[in-house]
């Protein structure tokens, strides 16, 4: 089973340059404007791979009541899941759902 620590952080996103804030519902895991988010995590919120590639996002899977954003590492070419946030740009998830 999954530890998960809580880290609910802004950043600076490294692919758009966006400044995202806080989710204060869940941990932010990556950047509501374009998707992206970056591997920095093992168990979710530990930060501590060294990997720290950009994670592009590639498609959107069902997941329960909502939907997860499937991604690739342009580093260590892994794949990672992260739930849809509400704040995500609906027209990015459905550019990703319809390449499908």
């Amino acid at each position: 089973m999954k530890r998960f620590s809580m880290k609910d952080e802004g950043f600076i996103c490294e692919n758009c340059k966006e400044k995202v804030e806080p989710l204060f519902y869940s941990a932010r895991d990556h950047c509501p404007m374009c998707l992206y988010s970056k591997h920095v995590d093992i168990l979710p919120g530990d930060r501590s791979n060294p990997c720290q590639g950009l994670l592009v996002p590639k498609e959107i899977e069902k997941y329960k009541d909502t939907y997860k954003i499937v991604y690739q590492c342009e580093k260590c070419h892994q794949i990672h899941k992260n739930i849809m946030a509400i704040d995500d740009n609906m027209e990015k998830i459905i550019e990703l759902s319809v390449k499908q």
